[in-house]
């Protein structure tokens, strides 16, 4: 058998189309298609065929999990969830993961930080929310301590916001009590900046 040409895919401009005996027999990205020294004229065997077309798919699983974590950071747990779902098998799956670690794209402290930095930018999120939520993304939880402790902002400058934003929804001050500890604030601090604003 031999390779008959190698073709960059129109659809996909960071993969290359192999052929093998004139038909189409598995893609690679120019990354791997370097690292495994493949060029036309080549003669190969069924073995390193088997070999390519498992490189192949690695590969292909590889450049969908790269994708994946730039769209925008991802916890551990998300990109074991990804692959899980891609049915890429656990052997590879650690491999994937492993080389996103080494890359530094994957990291759940930069995760962690990432989502308290975004959620103060975008919502009044208390700290109790943040910490459910780091939680619900599988964060460990001496990680969760780590970045929480690195997060200056005052709890009550964060409930002040959400009160004024939110005050005007609410007529009834025992539901907009509820609805705030449903935010996870504290009774304390709920009492206290609502007395403030007047509302008590």
């Amino acid at each position: 058998m031999k390779i008959t040409s190698i073709k960059q895919q129109v659809k996909r401009a960071d993969r290359y189309s192999v052929y093998v005996d004139e038909k189409y027999a598995f893609s690679l990205s120019e990354g791997e298609l370097l690292a495994q020294g493949i060029a036309s004229g080549q003669e190969i065997d069924k073995q390193r065929l088997r070999e390519l077309k498992e490189s192949s798919s690695n590969d292909k699983a590889y450049g969908n999990a790269l994708r994946y974590a730039v769209m925008r950071p991802r916890s551990l747990w998300e990109m074991r969830t990804y692959l899980g779902r891609k049915q890429v098998e656990e052997p590879v799956a650690m491999a994937i993961m492993d080389r996103l670690q080494r890359n530094g794209l994957l990291d759940d402290l930069g995760f962690a930080r990432a989502w308290v930095a975004n959620r103060r930018l975008l919502k009044s999120t208390s700290k109790r929310r943040l910490v459910l939520e780091l939680k619900q993304k599988h964060v460990p939880e001496h990680i969760i301590d780590e970045a929480m402790q690195e997060d200056d902002a005052s709890e009550r400058d964060v409930l002040r916001e959400l009160v004024e934003k939110r005050r005007a929804r609410y007529t009834d001050n025992a539901k907009f009590m509820q609805y705030l500890a449903r935010q996870g604030f504290s009774y304390d601090d709920i009492k206290t900046v609502l007395e403030e604003s007047g509302d008590q």
